[in-house]
């Protein structure tokens, strides 16, 4: 007999493998395919009906659809999310995840009152506020401790990081001096390493473009073990 338990495992381990996969084409491509959106939305829509006819839920328990998808549209636009397909997975995670898991038994989660799509959304970014202690940790292993360079890059060639997905965080000034800038994501990236290069720069720092779908992933599975993160801190700290 289906239970509610079968069910969130199932959409544990569903979601689990579509994020996964469009981790990997984010890390090696930056773009991943609208077909693992539309299979994670229509997974999740599936799942609802047969939740629906065969154990029931009440239907103010999706209002949290709605306003994942709304949400996740006005963050791309104003830019707070990056691209179109962190956008979608959002979206499709809503209709995926809709409900808390059930899994009281494996994970004691610690719950809140909001819409669970959102609260992976919130887990995601919060692992966002460790990135700067990781990479001051990662130099200061290389003896690079140049501030504020050191908290959100590290040294690489101009030649490798034209190669990978890198944005330079040094700028040429009106002056001819080497500067830097807090937000290189810009269009001008090309210029700007050859740029460095013609004032004799062989090694810059840059930063990398860390995919969306990376801290969503890790996200997705603290959201599953542990809960709402940001809850838990406040609570701690209150």
């Amino acid at each position: 007999m289906l239970s509610i338990e079968m069910l969130t495992l199932l959409r544990f381990a569903s979601g689990l493998v579509m994020l996964f996969f469009a981790s990997y084409a984010d890390l090696k491509t930056r773009t991943v395919s609208n077909k693992v959106w539309l299979l994670m939305g229509g997974l999740g829509i599936l799942l609802l009906v047969v939740q629906y006819f065969i154990i029931g839920f009440e239907m103010v328990q999706l209002v949290g659809i709605p306003i994942m998808i709304l949400l996740a549209y006005l963050l791309f636009k104003v830019g707070i999310i990056f691209g179109g397909a962190d956008a979608k997975a959002l979206m499709a995670l809503s209709f995926l995840v809709p409900f808390w898991p059930e899994l009281n038994e494996f994970f004691p989660l610690c719950r809140s009152i909001l819409p669970f799509p959102w609260v992976i959304f919130s887990n995601s970014i919060i692992l966002f506020v460790f990135i700067p202690f990781i990479l001051l940790f990662i130099n200061a292993y290389r003896r690079d401790l140049e501030f504020p360079y050191c908290l959100v890059g590290y040294k690489m060639t101009i030649d490798d990081a034209k190669r990978g997905f890198f944005w330079p965080l040094e700028r040429i000034k009106e002056n001819g001096r080497r500067g830097f800038v807090w937000n290189p994501m810009d269009d001008e990236i090309e210029n700007e390493f050859d740029k460095l290069e013609k004032i004799g720069k062989k090694e810059i720092w840059v930063t990398p473009k860390i995919p969306f779908m990376i801290p969503l992933l890790i996200g997705f599975i603290l959201s599953f073990t542990l809960g709402d993160l940001l809850y838990t801190i406040i609570s701690t700290l209150v």
